[in-house]
């Protein structure tokens, strides 16, 4: 198979490897570095960017894999890198937006600092990445623009959610981060076509992943009923789905048959859907347990 791009970055922030495992992006790398593409991971944790650079080294040993740390809701440290990048790859005509983190809990207990640590992360990191990086896609999707064949000249593609195309019980933080970075992604996708770039949206449900089994230790018992209402995937089923779609050149990539035929349901039938979660809710419906904080109160 072509492989799909020569050299792509890869952006993630604080769940890319721990001890329990590897995270999407991660897996992703794993099967574009099998392809031959040229891969670079963008994390601010170094330890565990080097670790995942020995996991991808062990597994393909001429794998061309490198990283470089630097904070995605750093604008400035974003710009740098991905111009390091393009310096020492030749090129950068793929970029992977995989930063994403979570806060789960009832409206009234969630606090403003909450919300902006995850929009911050979720919708301006992805949005600093693609426009540090726009320049050098651009250059590439400009000279190939035009081409015949499956693979782009160049593209971008935004790891979002299932929680991006609906609402979730206590995920009010999260899912309005999600929905920012579909809107996003759907605008850059009139945008940047002119310019050669194939852009595309994959929003998975939950998968087996450090940041989900973080979430399982006190996650509401609301949020519970409605996020496994679609049955958690395994990652390799996530990567695999993913990448299958990023070849197909689909535009919204929903990984899983289960996950597909819920979203379907979501958009065609809306009311019928929101009527059933609402029953399923108020069958495990417990509410906040701690007091509201006072206005203008932060944690």
């Amino acid at each position: 198979m072509q492989p799909m791009v020569r050299a792509a970055a890869l952006t993630g922030y604080r769940t890319l490897l721990d001890e329990q495992g590897v995270d999407a992006d991660q897996a992703l790398a794993q099967r574009l570095i099998r392809e031959g593409a040229r891969v670079t991971l963008v994390a601010r944790n170094e330890q565990r960017l080097l670790a995942a650079l020995e996991t991808l080294r062990g597994e393909s040993p001429a794998a061309v894999v490198d990283c470089r740390v630097a904070d995605v809701t750093d604008e400035t440290a974003m710009q740098e890198a991905m111009a390091a990048i393009a310096a020492e790859s030749g090129a950068i005509d793929g970029l992977i937006n995989c930063a994403g983190v979570m806060r789960e809990g009832y409206f009234e207990t969630l606090t403003q600092r909450d919300f902006r640590e995850v929009m911050e992360v979720n919708y301006f990191g992805p949005l600093n990445a693609t426009r540090a990086a726009l320049p050098f896609l651009a250059a590439q999707g400009g000279r190939q623009h035009g081409h015949k064949g499956n693979a782009p000249a160049a593209w971008l593609i935004n790891i979002a959610s299932v929680a991006g195309l609906t609402g979730v019980f206590g995920y009010t933080p999260y899912c309005a981060s999600k929905h920012a970075l579909v809107g996003l992604t759907e605008s850059l996708y009139y945008e940047l076509a002119p310019q050669g770039i194939r852009v595309q949206l994959v929003c998975p449900g939950e998968f087996d992943s450090p940041m989900v089994d973080t979430l399982e230790q006190g996650r509401t018992p609301e949020n519970r009923a409605q996020t496994l209402s679609i049955p958690k995937a395994s990652l390799d089923a996530i990567a695999d789905d993913t990448l299958t779609g990023l070849h197909k050149g689909d535009y919204l990539i929903v990984p899983t048959r289960q996950a597909r035929l819920a979203t379907l349901g979501m958009r065609l039938v809306p009311g019928l859907s929101r009527k059933l979660m609402t029953r399923t809710l108020a069958r495990v419906y417990r509410g906040p347990t701690r007091e509201p904080l006072e206005p203008g109160e932060q944690t």
